[in-house]
């Protein structure tokens, strides 16, 4: 079983909510460009200041798409 990897792009701010929203509908538009195995996208709104968005990727593919997007961070994704 592949593992699977979580990029994530934190956003500080007032506006960090909507601006992780927003990356995360980017995220979305390169998954259908790229045709990726994995569709595993989101947004978490820690608090007022700080949200994130990721996108999850197979570990095989993680490479080629971490030197695309460039993420802030990345984790072993845990379903």
């Amino acid at each position: 079983m592949q593992r699977k990897i979580k990029f994530i792009w934190d956003f500080r701010g007032p506006a960090a909510h909507k601006t992780a929203e927003h990356h995360e509908k980017h995220l979305k538009e390169y998954i259908a460009i790229e045709k990726t195995a994995l569709t595993i996208t989101g947004v978490d709104h820690i608090n007022d200041m700080f949200s994130l968005a990721y996108m999850v990727v197979e570990e095989n593919e993680m490479i080629k798409h971490r030197d695309a997007l460039k993420p802030h961070r990345g984790e072993v994704f845990a379903e």
